[in-house]
């Protein structure tokens, strides 16, 4: 099992940037991939980013590439989403996801493990 905690979310203007962490439990975290995705309200949740275990490969959403970096630090157990640049349309509840597996991995069904999510609301 693992569990996932995500924070750093909050409100910010746009044109701003946030941090976001998400902090894992369990020993084994260096082989999960992660990925973080976000639910805005009435739409469906769409992917944003996506590392492999290693940290060595990446993959990202056309919307946030360019804005937004993922990264990780297995010592600590804990995936970051460095979000800058930030738009209104980045407005969302933000989840990072894991699962074990050597690549990365884009699609929400392929996740075994979620966290409860953290606001990001960008004002205009």
């Amino acid at each position: 099992q693992v569990q996932l905690v995500e924070s750093g979310g909050g409100l910010v203007e746009a044109g701003g940037s946030l941090r976001l962490s998400c902090e894992a439990s369990g020993r084994t975290f260096s082989s999960y991939a992660m990925g973080w995705f976000r639910q805005a309200p009435g739409k469906e949740r769409e992917f944003v980013a996506a590392i492999t275990w290693s940290g060595g490969s990446t993959s990202y959403a056309d919307s946030v590439k360019g804005r937004f970096t993922i990264s990780r630090d297995n010592a600590k157990n804990t995936v970051y989403l460095q979000m800058n640049s930030l738009k209104p349309e980045d407005t969302a509840v933000y989840y990072c996801a894991a699962r074990s597996g050597i690549r990365y991995y884009t699609r929400g069904h392929e996740y075994d493990y979620w966290g409860q999510g953290t606001q990001v609301t960008v004002s205009s």
